[in-house]
């Protein structure tokens, strides 16, 4: 696969397709600093290229997932002044940006505090798995301060309402509670079903040819923003080009052939 950048806040593996990527700041719960946003940022842009990669794992270690911006980072900013903080914030907004948009499916294993800027990388994931006794929230008001590059992926991802109830009360909340809001797709009892249920997602994930899989991501979220009928004539073209592309040849063939697309493992 392509080089990856050099990492001091993550720690990077590859196998089969899948690039695991896991924040890795244990001594505070793995809050966000500009250095992890920017290595994050780095490491997306040059796995996004990469037609080897089919899926992304997004987690932390030591037991969370992450536990929102790092502090430490906003008081450096105070003497810099409003400016500095904008830039802060806004560089976070551009990361989650780029990692709802990546074309490798995006799975996040969600443990411990997920908050803030952590609850906003759950919202952007494509698929999220939470262990039940996970602590999700958006404490930023209680702290005198915004969601404010997370807010519109909260809203996006389980509603005005429930957004503005969770953002305007700091409540905190469990794995179970995540999955019953929609924030999640499963949530498990503890860590090793936690694995299993990520080792199934993506077997799941290499069933599919990895194209079709970031066309379709790329339509699905293009439904946000574009008129129906645009939409709809594009996707006829996107359709006509799979059909008669590499993968939609092989696809054909295997299916007529009873055996697994090239694309398949296991």
């Amino acid at each position: 696969m392509t080089e990856l950048p050099n990492c001091e806040t993550l720690l990077l593996a590859y196998d089969r397709g899948v690039l695991q990527i896991t924040l890795n700041r244990p001594d505070c719960r793995n809050a966000m600093s500009l250095r992890m946003v920017e290595e994050l940022r780095a490491v997306l842009a040059a796995a996004g290229g990469d037609r080897e990669v089919r899926a992304l794992v997004l987690r932390g270690t030591a037991g969370h997932f992450c536990a929102g911006g790092d502090i430490k980072d906003m008081a450096a900013a105070r003497s810099a002044g409003a400016d500095a903080y904008r830039t802060l914030n806004r560089a976070f907004g551009s990361l989650l940006e780029e990692a709802q948009s990546v074309p490798q499916v995006l799975v996040a294993a969600l443990e411990g505090a997920v908050l803030g800027g952590g609850f906003g990388l759950a919202c952007v994931s494509d698929i999220a798995i939470a262990h039940e006794g996970a602590q999700f929230g958006l404490p930023e008001t209680s702290l005198g301060i915004l969601p404010a590059q997370i807010a519109p992926f909260v809203a996006k991802r389980i509603g005005l309402t429930q957004a503005r109830r969770l953002a305007l009360t700091a409540a905190r909340f469990d794995g179970a509670e995540a999955w019953r809001l929609g924030l999640v797709h499963y949530c498990e009892a503890n860590t090793e079903a936690l694995d299993q249920r990520l080792a199934e997602v993506l077997g799941q994930i290499r069933q599919c040819a990895p194209q079709a899989n970031a066309r379709t991501k790329q339509l699905l979220l293009a439904t946000e923003t574009t008129p129906l009928g645009t939409l709809l004539d594009e996707a006829a073209d996107r359709f006509a080009e799979a059909v008669t592309g590499p993968e939609g040849t092989e696809g054909t063939l295997a299916f007529v052939q009873k055996r697994k697309p090239e694309w398949c493992e296991g």
